[in-house]
């Protein structure tokens, strides 16, 4: 049994024992079916607003087992590192914000896998509301607002590596990176893992648009950057003609003119150009 399954287990025991508790779910890998040794363990907790003052979030996790640390992150989600750094996230919320699971994009987890306590049947109504996976980009509207924000991460990456801020473009081609993965995965039709595209890439994406795709990553050289960022967005750009060709959308021949030309137009020696998706 993995460290994570013991740990799971005795946080159903200690919501089943604490009445002040009105629901609870386990959301994530483990919910889904998809955990390994690596994964966290992850939890909304939902007491009747009255105990919630009363509730302290290192006191009640203590209780699952010891604790190395615990930090509330940028979130609001207190996060906890178990023995053998096995990451807990704890959400600590009341039932008042039970419906506002109803604005969650998806489940990705079987309803049943998620409910941990339900003393009222009330999270059960909010899960089932809820499609199973998160909805994909609809239409060329939507596929166009996707790979606009592509280039919006790309161009300000650009901008500041041309400013000498090495460091802030290379934060900045984090966020291109997220955009290109979305984009590789709606061309490739490879979208089970749509909320956080990164995740098993290397297991869903075809071998060689990894190998793109890490070609695009760089360390925070200047020159390592530059070079990433003009791989990144030949990748960009022949995933962008694709899906405006498959939704029948025009594409900015101004704009891609432009960011050729800025980053020295001879892409063909940088990576391999976007192939024919179709």
């Amino acid at each position: 049994m993995l460290a994570q399954e013991r740990l799971i287990a005795r946080v159903r025991e200690v919501c089943a024992a604490d009445d002040r508790l009105d629901a609870a779910l386990m959301y994530g890998s483990f919910a889904a079916g998809e955990a390994d040794a690596y994964s966290d363990v992850e939890f909304w907790l939902f007491f009747e607003s009255q105990w919630r003052g009363q509730v302290d979030p290192r006191a009640w996790c203590a209780q699952v087992a010891p604790i190395l640390h615990l930090v509330r992150n940028e979130f609001g989600t207190d996060v906890v590192v178990f023995p053998g750094l096995v990451r807990g996230e704890f959400h600590f919320a009341t039932t008042q914000d039970i419906p506002s699971v109803r604005s969650w994009p998806a489940r990705n987890a079987a309803t049943n896998q998620m409910i941990v306590l339900d003393r009222r049947a009330r999270l059960r109504q909010a899960l089932e509301s809820l499609p199973y996976r998160a909805p994909l980009p609809d239409g060329g509207h939507e596929a166009e607002t996707l790979c606009g924000r592509f280039a919006n991460w790309l161009l300000l990456a650009h901008h500041v590596a041309s400013r000498g801020e090495t460091l802030r473009a290379w934060d900045a081609m984090g966020h291109a990176h997220r955009h290109l993965l979305w984009m590789a995965r709606l061309v490739l039709d490879r979208t089970q893992h749509w909320l956080t595209p990164s995740r098993q890439a290397e297991v869903e994406l075809p071998d060689d648009v990894v190998l793109e795709l890490r070609r695009t990553t760089a360390p925070a050289d200047p020159e390592a950057v530059r070079q990433a960022l003009r791989v990144a967005w030949q990748c960009g750009r022949g995933y962008w003609t694709e899906l405006a060709r498959r939704h029948h959308i025009g594409l900015p021949e101004d704009l891609f003119a432009e960011i050729d030309n800025a980053l020295q137009g001879d892409l063909n020696d940088t990576a391999r150009h976007a192939a024919d998706f179709t």
